[in-house]
């Protein structure tokens, strides 16, 4: 078998929480993972046992590091944090339901619907806040361990923008047209810090038989009817 010459990712998003369940704003809430999310994780942690894993990163949020916990466990190695990939916080949505912050505060959601990646809501982040502080995260760890297999744990919105600027796409679109289930699996391969690709996306056979099928998850552009 050749050498590795490129750099893996395994990005994966932490497991559920019950917050996660209701479908609520809860960036920044430090909720823990629910039995389901535990449950997850443990199923990925065995799909993931025989990689030749040599580090594994988090957010330093709860949910992340747990998930993150265990599956480092089968390696033998422990999670180190980076504040970097925390999830985007939602300012005073934080614990709402959509329907709640469009009784509550229409005018900011109908702005922050139109381009989540330059609007946040008050005392939030928009897209390029998050991307700003999460790819420089993934820029180090690409050249710390160059033609090595490292395991990322991190949140919905932050590995769908990170995604989405690694691979050249618009940001602008992150929410409508990328989805990250709970305690999905993600591969990009990196050539360099520059060139990389996408192998395996959202991805979660671990634990279901079918891929879910696409729902609102708190945005209106899918819930709308076709034309």
């Amino acid at each position: 078998m050749p050498a590795q010459t490129s750099t893996r990712l395994f990005l994966v998003r932490h497991g559920a929480t019950q917050l996660s369940a209701e479908d609520r704003f809860a960036g920044a809430t430090d909720v823990e993972l629910s039995e389901e999310g535990i449950f997850q994780a443990e199923r990925l942690a065995e799909r993931l046992a025989d990689e030749a894993i040599k580090a594994v990163y988090c957010s330093p949020m709860k949910r992340a590091v747990h998930t993150a916990s265990i599956l480092a466990s089968p390696h033998g190695l422990t999670p180190i944090q980076r504040e970097g990939l925390r999830e985007i916080h939602h300012g005073h949505w934080e614990g709402m339901t959509r329907a709640e912050v469009e009784n509550r505060f229409a005018e900011e959601y109908t702005a922050w619907e139109e381009d989540p990646y330059t609007f946040a809501p008050k005392g939030g982040e928009n897209g390029v806040s998050v991307i700003a502080r999460a790819l420089p995260v993934i820029r180090e760890i690409v050249v710390q361990h160059r033609s090595e297999n490292v395991l990322v744990v991190s949140h919905k919105a932050t590995l769908r923008l990170l995604i989405s600027s690694v691979l050249g796409f618009d940001g602008r679109g992150y929410r409508d047209r990328l989805d990250q289930s709970p305690a999905c699996l993600n591969v990009l391969d990196f050539k360099d810090v520059v060139h990389a690709r996408l192998m395996l996306f959202n991805d979660v056979s671990h634990y279901l038989d079918h891929p879910a099928r696409s729902g609102g998850r708190l945005s209106k552009w899918w819930d709308e009817p076709a034309v």
